[in-house]
C-alpha cells in the first residue's frame, strides 16, 4: 500500500481563449489516483469536504479504488484552484485555500489515521506551504519505520511559497528522510534562483542525499542517484495540456516500484531507478494527451508493467 498526503481540490480550468471548465485535482490526490489506476493499493489522507465538491471527488476516489484515509469526509468547503492554461497547454495557478478542506488535516490526525502497513509515504505540494496540513507532513515523514519509501514533490506553487517560512520549514525538516525527491524545471529555477535547472538538480542531490527525479518537461527525465545521472528520453506526444502530468508521473513510479517487489533499501538500484522513471514518463504521456488530470489505467499503458 502506498499513502499520499496532501491536498485535494477542484480546478477551475481557464483555456486561452477564457472558457472555463472544472475537474478534480489537488496533485497528492492525482498521484493518489494514478497509483490505485494502476492496480496498486492506494491510500488518500487528505481532507475531503461535504460539499457538492468533496460528493463529486468521492465519487472518483470509489471509482478509482482509493482509499479515503481519514476515513469521514471534512465539513470545511472543497479548497478550489484557478488554473490558467497557455497556448502551449502549460499551467500557472491560483489558490483560495484558507479555511478550506485541505487546511483541516493536522498532525494528530494523519498520524492518527496512517496504516502502519503502508511501504512508501508520498508528500508534497500545498502539504508544504498550508497550515496545519505542513505540520502534519512533517510529522507524518519524521514517523516513518526504517523500511517505509518516502517520496517527496515540491511541485512549487511561487503564487503561495514565495517567501513562505512555512514552506521552506517544512521542506527543510523532510529532505533529510526523503528518498525520491521529484522535480521538474520550474521547481528547480524556484528552489534555486539564477542556477542552470541540471547543475540546480546535481546539487539538491547531493545536499539531500536522495535520489532525485528531475522531469524537465518534454525535454527528458534526469535520474541522479549517488553522485552518478542518467538521461531518459521523452517520447513526443500531441499534448491537449499538462495539468496532472507531474502527478501521473510520481504515481507511475511508485507504482512500478511497488509493482516489482521493490523497497526503500532498492533506492541505490540504478536500473531500476531508470526502469520506474520509464514507466512514469509514459504513464505522464498518456495523461498530457487527455483534458485535465485523467491519469491511465494499467490496460492503457503500451506494454504495460515491462
Amino acid at each position: 500500500m502506498i499513502s499520499v498526503l496532501g491536498e485535494a481540490l477542484v480546478d477551475i480550468i481557464v483555456d486561452p481563449q477564457g472558457e472555463v471548465t472544472s475537474v478534480v485535482g489537488g496533485a497528492p490526490l492525482n498521484t493518489a489516483r494514478t497509483i490505485a489506476r494502476l492496480g496498486i493499493s492506494s491510500t488518500f489522507l487528505g481532507g475531503v469536504s461535504t460539499d457538492a465538491f468533496g460528493g463529486r471527488m468521492m465519487r472518483l476516489l470509489e471509482a478509482d479504488g482509493v482509499i479515503l484515509g481519514l476515513g469521514a469526509q471534512v465539513p470545511e468547503p472543497t479548497t478550489l484552484a484557478i488554473a490558467q492554461i497557455d497556448e502551449h497547454g502549460a499551467a500557472t495557478y491560483r489558490f483560495m485555500m484558507e479555511g478550506t478542506s485541505a487546511a483541516s488535516v493536522t498532525p494528530q490526525m494523519a498520524l492518527a489515521h496512517l496504516d502502519p502497513s503502508v511501504r512508501a509515504l508520498h508528500v508534497g505540494t500545498l502539504g508544504l506551504v498550508l497550515q496545519p496540513l505542513a505540520d502534519a507532513s512533517v510529522a507524518l515523514v519524521g514517523a516513518a519505520s526504517d523500511d517505509q519509501l518516502v517520496m517527496v514533490d515540491p511541485n512549487c506553487r511561487p503564487s503561495v511559497m514565495t517567501g513562505s517560512s512555512v514552506f521552506q520549514d517544512a521542506l527543510r525538516a523532510i529532505l533529510p528522510r526523503a528518498d525520491l525527491v521529484k522535480v521538474s524545471g520550474d521547481d528547480l529555477e524556484f528552489l534555486f534562483p539564477a542556477v542552470e535547472p541540471a547543475r540546480a538538480a546535481q546539487e539538491l542531490a547531493a545536499s539531500s542525499g536522495a535520489v532525485v527525479l528531475f522531469t524537465d518537461g518534454s525535454n527528458s527525465v534526469r535520474v541522479l542517484s549517488g553522485g552518478a545521472e542518467a538521461v531518459i528520453e521523452v517520447p513526443k506526444v500531441p499534448v491537449v495540456d499538462t495539468v496532472g502530468a507531474g502527478d501521473s508521473f510520481s504515481g507511475g513510479f511508485l507504482a512500478w516500484w511497488m509493482h516489482h517487489g521493490l523497497g526503500r533499501s532498492d533506492v541505490a538500484n540504478m536500473e531500476a531507478l531508470v526502469a520506474a522513471a520509464r514507466f512514469g514518463v509514459a504513464v505522464a504521456g498518456i495523461t498530457c494527451q487527455r483534458p485535465g488530470a485523467d491519469p491511465p489505467h494499467i490496460d492503457d499503458v503500451p506494454g504495460g508493467w515491462s
